[in-house]
């Protein structure tokens, strides 16, 4: 299967060299409409993700990482191209007040630990900060503002799905944000994020849990750094779970959800899977939820939305792909090595 993975993304990668036989330079792993992708950028952003390597991986397996990493910096600043091309560049007083927000919660030491222990200088944070806040803009005037739930998707939704709203027993509407601790390749969110060791899976979940407390949403926290390739996607969303279900939990687990009430998240929980944040979206008790239920209003919706924002996002993607100028000059040279190619 990863096998798989790996060769597809080999695939799209060269997708985009195509038809380019120039010798690519000796400096650039890609270019997006001219602009330069370095390989100083990708060697960056490779030890951001992958700061442990296996000694074991196998330079076929590290070529595939490294075209996975590019492969999500160029998409990156095609997003970035498309939001300086309408005017959404986040301003220094954006980035400032973010900066602020997320360094609140620590100390000078503890924030610069935090800093040294993902490899990246306050500069760096800080640019980085910039071209998230400006996607972020961006994905907000091209994509949320256009999704519309209608009172018909909701109805149609509802009679789709009517048995799941009869509840035999009472169940918790359960969301959550999931940081392991395995340097696992295959795990995908929207920022590409994943721990690598015990360490840099508990600063992480740190920062997520400063983050929701300082306000930002839990779905999006979820969708872009969440390491459950199953709710990730949904927000974090891990649908109603029954009652009888937490009697088999870890009993500190079980507590803590009993313990929650709807819209609260619980704290850092440490499980064998590795950290977890759970949000209680709300608690029914058993039965039937009639269509006109504001909680099964409000669930419906929330569903809808994330689907379609998921959709809507693989879409502008794929198009603002399809209207950039690419050259995968990494993609390239593999490809020559392997065919012999000069």
């Amino acid at each position: 299967m990863r096998l798989a993975a790996g060769l597809a993304t080999v695939v799209l990668c060269f997708s985009v060299v195509t038809g380019c036989k120039k010798t690519p330079p000796t400096n650039l792993a890609a270019e997006v409409n001219s602009r330069p992708v370095t390989f100083a950028d990708l060697d960056r952003q490779y030890r951001l993700q992958f700061p442990n390597p296996n000694p074991e991986t196998s330079e076929d397996q590290v070529s595939i990482q490294r075209l996975e990493v590019l492969r999500s910096m160029i998409d990156n600043e095609i997003m970035l191209q498309r939001s300086e091309k309408l005017s959404l560049v986040a301003t220094d007083s954006d980035v400032q007040a973010r900066f602020n927000d997320i360094k609140a919660p620590y100390t000078q030491e503890e924030f610069k630990k935090q800093l040294d222990g993902r490899k990246i200088t306050e500069e760096e944070f800080k640019s980085q900060l910039k071209r998230d806040l400006s996607i972020q803009k961006l994905f907000n005037k091209e994509i949320t503002s256009k999704i519309s739930i209608t009172d018909k998707d909701v109805a149609d939704f509802y009679n789709s799905n009517k048995a799941s709203f009869n509840l035999a027993e009472p169940q918790v509407h359960l969301a959550q944000i999931l940081v392991t601790t395995s340097p696992d390749p295959n795990v995908r969110n929207l920022r590409g994020d994943k721990a690598q060791n015990d360490e840099q899976a508990r600063q992480k979940i740190q920062m997520i849990e400063a983050r929701l407390k300082k306000g930002e949403e839990f779905a999006q926290l979820a969708q872009n750094y969440s390491e459950d390739s199953n709710s990730a996607p949904n927000g974090g969303d891990m649908g109603y779970v029954p009652e009888s279900a937490f009697e088999q939990a870890h009993p500190e687990l079980r507590k803590i959800v009993v313990g929650l009430q709807p819209g609260q998240t619980s704290p850092v929980i440490r499980t064998p899977e590795g950290y977890r944040i759970l949000k209680v979206v709300s608690k029914e008790p058993a039965g039937q939820r009639a269509l006109n239920d504001p909680r099964v209003q409000q669930t419906i919706r929330e569903t809808l939305i994330n689907r379609k924002d998921q959709l809507l996002k693989a879409v502008y993607y794929e198009v603002s792909r399809n209207e950039a100028k690419v050259t995968n000059y990494l993609a390239q040279s593999l490809f020559d090595k392997a065919s012999g190619s000069k």
